[in-house]
């Protein structure tokens, strides 16, 4: 039997814009530093640090016993799901603008409307659907299928779409532990699990051995040799930190406190975030496929979200003029 949901709409939103903003400084930070270092070195720093202030959560909300569970596989697979999500997005990263790479991952809220049905048991009806449907044609303009050539390969620009895929399952499993879990203990699973896995990947390829002869520059992202940083980076990499605290906190607290149709749509604003960091730190500027793409996947999220709106301003047992949506 399924815990009972928390249903806090307006503070769930708040925390998501908070998460969305601390999300795309990370991704700024990630990417100045990708030139110079793997990613795996990154991850484990920024969950060191990270894992600090979210223990300050922890005993703000109740101490160590709110860390004992009785489900720790899902808190693993969840875990797993969140770990993979950053891999295949930061390995795009390293070669793809910041705001195309970003409108890439953001049809992990279509992904959520799409899993919220068997998962959470939520109702999407044919209207939802077809937004969804929209959306992924927006993924398919920004591959620019016309094209012959690329600036950058067509498995690269599906990476994002891995990600926000990965990405999507563990917000809907984020949500079905809310009612039971707090989202400090959420933060720490998934800091721990970034913690293992990142060392793992230094006992691995730490020594850069298998990035020797690699011309791939997101392989070469995940492979490089870790490196002992320069005073000019640590403050970055304290950011990092910072921002991973953030993250892991108020993205589990929005998914804890609201219906995941809902919170979702609001991770858009994190699109014009990318791309105003992209222009001011890099001079990068989304071309025209990028803009259509763009402007299919937020127009079907915006849909999605005021669809859900209306649904839930019906009256229970009272069926709308437009039935079932």
């Amino acid at each position: 039997m399924s815990a009972p949901s928390i249903n806090r709409p307006g503070l769930g939103i708040l925390f998501i814009c908070i998460g969305i903003v601390a999300i795309s400084i990370n991704d700024l930070l990630i990417k100045m530093l990708s030139g110079g270092y793997p990613l795996h070195q990154m991850v484990f720093a920024r969950s060191a640090i990270g894992l600090v202030f979210t223990m300050v959560f922890v005993w703000m909300e109740g101490g160590l016993s709110i860390l004992h569970t009785r489900t720790p596989w899902v808190h693993a697979l969840r875990g797993v799901l969140v770990v993979g999500a950053n891999m295949t997005y930061f390995a795009a990263l390293a070669v793809l603008p910041l705001g195309q790479a970003t409108a890439l991952f953001f049809v992990a809220p279509l992904f959520i409307t799409l899993l919220s049905i068997p998962f959470l048991g939520e109702q999407v009806g044919p209207l939802r659907l077809g937004a969804v449907v929209v959306g992924f044609l927006g993924v398919v303009v920004m591959q620019e299928p016309w094209k012959a050539e690329l600036d950058a390969p067509r498995i690269i620009l599906l990476l994002p779409v891995i990600s926000a895929g990965l990405y999507a399952f563990m917000q809907v499993l984020t949500r079905r532990l809310g009612g039971t879990t707090r989202a400090s203990a959420l933060a720490v699973y998934i800091q721990g699990t970034f913690l293992v896995v990142s060392a793992g990947f230094f006992l691995a390829v730490g020594d850069g051995r298998y990035a020797e002869g690699v011309e791939n520059e997101a392989l070469i992202f995940l492979l490089r040799a870790w490196a002992w940083p320069e005073s000019g980076d640590w403050p970055v990499f304290l950011g990092l930190g910072l921002c991973s605290g953030a993250v892991g906190y108020c993205l589990s607290a929005a998914y804890r406190l609201a219906n995941a149709a809902v919170i979702a749509p609001f991770e858009y604003i994190g699109l014009p975030l990318a791309i105003f960091w992209g222009w001011l730190a890099f001079g990068e500027w989304p071309v025209p496929a990028t803009w259509a793409g763009c402007a299919l996947i937020v127009g079907a999220g915006v849909f999605v979200f005021l669809r859900e709106q209306r649904r839930a301003q019906v009256l229970p047992g009272r069926r709308s003029r437009w039935g079932r949506r």
